[in-house]
């Protein structure tokens, strides 16, 4: 099947060298990785993954909260998975990063007990959000909970206009999703139960959103 073609975490392939730099001038780095990782909640022995691993920064976090979590990481770009496994190697973390074509998960059905994903969905159109989001339901288990962190419903007329300057810095139109509150939808629509919106963090650059659903639990 043929890769599907993706876009770098910055837009640009030459930019991705720069994300932990544009995150931390942009974002409170801090609070919404650490509220994220609050959300996934890793337990020891637990089988978790990370869909868009980035540069390593959310995982590096779930692994000092929990050591003995079964993390891993899957992601598109090899770029961006050189600079993640370097992080990782230097903190002496051992986590498997698999890289894969956009299409089929490299992972068996029914594999993991909780999916997280972070700033990953407003880089993808309609199509292609809700392609994932099947195949990350296929690789859940029953009862799994999947969390996402991710541009969300303006919350403040701030927050509005704020969505114009990300969408103008990072070129990605699929951001309107998101920021119309569709999210829960693909959510629903991909054949998840419960989504929903449960906190949000108002950033410099618009609403970051934390939504969570679960895999049926008599879903096989």
């Amino acid at each position: 099947m043929e890769k599907e073609k993706y876009i770098p975490a910055l837009g640009y392939d030459f930019l991705s060298k720069y994300y932990d730099f544009a995150i931390k001038i942009t974002m409170p780095e801090k609070k919404f990785r650490n509220k994220l990782i609050d959300f996934v909640n890793p337990i020891a022995n637990e089988k978790i993954l990370e869909f868009g691993f980035g540069t390593g920064q959310n995982i590096i976090i779930a692994k000092q909260r929990e050591s003995n979590c079964r993390i891993e990481g899957v992601d598109i770009d090899p770029k961006i998975k050189s600079i993640a496994t370097f992080k990782l190697n230097k903190l002496e973390m051992n986590v498997p990063l698999h890289l894969y074509d956009g299409n089929k998960l490299p992972f068996e059905d029914n594999s993991f007990d909780k999916i997280f994903s972070s700033l990953v969905f407003h880089q993808l159109d309609s199509i292609t959000k809700l392609k994932c989001l099947i195949e990350l339901k296929r690789v859940l288990k029953p009862n799994g909970e999947l969390i996402i962190g991710d541009w969300g419903k303006a919350k403040t007329r701030w927050m509005r206009f704020s969505f114009y300057v990300v969408q103008l810095l990072d070129g990605f139109k699929s951001t309107t999703d998101n920021v119309n509150g569709l999210i829960i939808k693909y959510i629903a629509d991909a054949g998840f139960e419960n989504a929903r919106e449960v906190d949000f963090i108002n950033t410099t650059i618009g609403t970051y959103s934390y939504y969570r659903a679960n895999k049926k639990i008599d879903e096989y």
